[in-house]
């Protein structure tokens, strides 16, 4: 199992500027490496789907692939001797970077989902660098020993578990300063408790009036972290619009507004991590909807949907629920909101009614009565293959 912990850094003011002249460095050779891609693609494709069939073959230029670019780091460090204080493998992790980046838009990542053309980063986009292998000492009370770098201070706002291994350390440049993150190995493998009552089970419906509703009626209310800081949001970028381009008060004031809208993300992220931990301390199965977010976000509700998260809430409390041995299930979320959770049958509603009300006397909330759907669809048949799945 892999899980990432977040430390924030202390450097000194040497490691500062070192840092900032890795990531210049690191942003400059990944332009390059991702240009002599862009080369090699519209130099051997063609344009036309047929030929004729006496034509003449141009002389096809070779693949610049992980291995090739990585053989031209020795050249590069003797034509330009600076890159040598960069830590190699640091090196070598933007050629891995760029192959990702570049075979996601050629062929698809693992689900066969390809991405769009991958775009040059300016220098205030490259944020971070990425040591592949670090030692299992590396780490020890308060400080951290990173390759050519030195000990950096770290702020272990919470202790690493007993038995996790490190195996890859990233350092990231934020608008409030800079962070370290330790990826973490552990041998054992979760399984689900053995002991899981498929009794203690939950349906919650995500809406926007309210963050969640439970089948139980139990409503979880949305705190709206955006909107409420809009009205400072728009102060600082209008001081950002009003700087001229290029200038140190104008960097001054586009640090302001980054450090605003990290205060928001954190404050969400806070949010979705203290639910989530409420949801599996009561129940042992949680059952919700498989939305289809991109969907959502192009309508006019997309800055609700962005400002709730649903996603990321999501991802946590499936994330959260698999260390803790419990049981997340996302079911079909078609005609949730308009069957009815008692007889069955389809009460059809626009969006603006928020009440459900049935023949046969069924009378609640609408996104009550889609919760319990829910949670009436994983009972059963849904529960125990998921369970299955898991044993094996």
């Amino acid at each position: 199992m892999r899980t990432a912990y977040q430390y924030k850094l202390r450097p000194t003011k040497q490691q500062v500027q070192e840092i900032d002249q890795w990531l210049s460095m690191l942003c400059a050779q990944y332009n390059y490496l991702l240009a002599d891609r862009f080369n090699w693609y519209e130099q051997n494709r063609c344009p036309i789907n047929a030929c004729p069939l006496v034509c003449h073959i141009p002389e096809l230029k070779d693949n610049p692939d992980y291995y090739s670019q990585k053989k031209t780091l020795p050249l590069l460090k003797k034509t330009h001797p600076h890159y040598g204080e960069i830590y190699s493998q640091v090196l070598q992790d933007v050629v891995k970077r760029v192959k990702v980046t570049f075979d996601r838009f050629l062929s698809g990542d693992s689900n066969g989902k390809r991405s769009g053309r991958p775009r040059f980063k300016p220098r205030d986009r490259y944020r971070t660098f990425t040591y592949p292998q670090m030692k299992d000492d590396c780490l020890k009370d308060s400080l951290i020993n990173l390759p050519k770098l030195g000990q950096i201070k770290v702020i272990l706002h919470r202790p690493i578990p007993a038995g996790f291994k490190i195996k890859t350390v990233s350092v990231t440049k934020k608008s409030d300063g800079y962070y370290v993150t330790l990826s973490l190995e552990d041998s054992t493998v979760p399984e689900i408790k053995p002991d899981i009552n498929p009794d203690s089970i939950t349906g919650i419906d995500m809406g926007l009036k309210e963050f969640l509703i439970t089948s139980e009626g139990e409503a979880v209310a949305i705190p709206q972290h955006y909107r409420k800081s809009q009205k400072r949001l728009r102060v600082i970028q209008k001081r950002v619009s009003r700087r001229k381009k290029g200038s140190k008060r104008r960097q001054k004031a586009v640090k302001q507004l980054g450090k605003q809208h990290k205060k928001v993300a954190d404050k969400r992220k806070d949010f979705h991590f203290k639910t989530a931990r409420q949801l599996l301390s009561k129940y042992d199965v949680v059952v919700h909807e498989d939305l289809n977010v991109k969907g959502l976000v192009i309508s006019r509700l997309a800055k609700s949907v962005h400002d709730a998260g649903w996603s990321s809430f999501l991802s946590i409390l499936t994330t959260k629920a698999e260390n803790a041995g419990l049981l997340v299930i996302a079911v079909n979320a078609s005609g949730t909101s308009q069957d009815c959770s008692s007889c069955g049958v389809k009460v059809p509603k626009n969006l603006h009614e928020r009440w459900h009300s049935c023949q046969c006397g069924c009378s609640l909330d609408r996104d009550h009565n889609a919760a319990i759907n829910i949670k009436n669809r994983a009972v059963g048949r849904s529960v125990l293959k998921a369970q299955s799945l898991r044993a094996q």
